[in-house]
C-alpha cells in the first residue's frame, strides 16, 4: 500500500525529531517522556513515596518518569487500552478506562489509600472528523477529572493533556471548581503545530 504525503512527512518529522532520539538515547520509550520531565522540573509534583495513577499510559514513558521518582517507597498505578511491557515499581491494568469493571480493577489496585498525583496523556483513536474527535477528547478528560476529585487526596494534583477546541474552557472552570489553582502548560517537547496543552490542578480542595 503506497504511503499518503501525510504519512511520509510525519515519518520524516519523526526520524528527524531531537526528542525521539534523546529518548531513544535516554532509553525512554517515547519522546513524551520530556513533556513530563519538563512540567515536573517547573511544577515538582514526583516525589519519593507518592501514590500516582498514570492514565493512558502506554508505552510507558510517563510511568518510567514517575516509577523512577516516586523510588521503591512510593506506587505507580498504570492503566491503558493498549498492552505495555513491564516496568519496575509499576502495577499495570490493561483496559478501556471508559468501562465500569476496568475503573472498579484500577479502585481494587488503590485498596482504599488516596492518590497524591493523577496524571492523564489519555486520547482517543481519532477519526478525523474534528468535531466528533473533540468531543470524545473533552469526555476521556472528564473521566479523568472525576476520577481525579474521587480518589486524590486533599492538595493532591491532577496533570491532564486536553486539545484545543470546543468545550475547552468548560473543561477548565470543572477544573477550577475542585483545585485551588489551574494553570497551562505547553511544554517544549509538544510539537507546536499540536493543538495539544496540558491543564494542571494544584491542591485539590477539601471536600465540605
Amino acid at each position: 500500500m503506497k504511503r499518503s504525503k501525510t504519512s511520509k512527512a510525519w515519518m520524516r518529522e519523526h526520524v528527524n525529531d531531537p526528542y525521539v532520539h534523546k529518548a531513544k538515547a535516554a532509553g525512554y520509550r517515547a519522546r513524551a517522556a520530556f513533556k513530563l520531565l519538563e512540567i515536573d522540573q517547573k511544577d515538582h509534583l514526583l516525589r519519593s513515596g507518592m501514590t500516582v495513577v498514570d492514565l493512558g499510559a502506554a508505552p510507558g514513558s510517563w510511568s518510567q518518569i514517575a516509577a523512577r521518582q516516586v523510588g521503591d517507597s512510593g506506587r505507580v498505578i498504570a492503566l491503558d487500552l493498549l498492552e505495555i511491557d513491564p516496568l519496575h515499581n509499576v502495577h499495570f491494568i490493561q483496559g478501556d478506562f471508559q468501562s465500569d469493571a476496568v475503573l472498579h480493577q484500577l479502585e481494587a489496585a488503590l485498596a482504599g489509600q488516596p492518590v497524591d498525583l493523577v496524571i492523564s496523556d489519555i486520547a482517543p483513536n481519532m477519526s478525523g472528523i474534528a468535531t466528533a474527535d473533540q468531543a470524545r477528547a473533552i469526555y476521556l478528560c472528564e473521566l479523568a477529572l472525576d476520577f481525579a476529585a474521587s480518589h486524590l487526596k486533599p492538595g493532591g494534583n491532577f496533570l491532564v493533556k486536553v486539545f484545543q477546541g470546543a468545550g475547552i474552557d468548560a473543561y477548565r472552570r470543572s477544573m477550577q471548581d475542585v483545585f485551588e489553582k489551574v494553570v497551562v502548560r505547553k511544554p517544549a517537547a509538544s510539537r507546536d503545530r499540536s493543538a495539544e496543552v496540558y491543564f494542571l490542578g494544584l491542591g485539590r480542595k477539601a471536600d465540605g
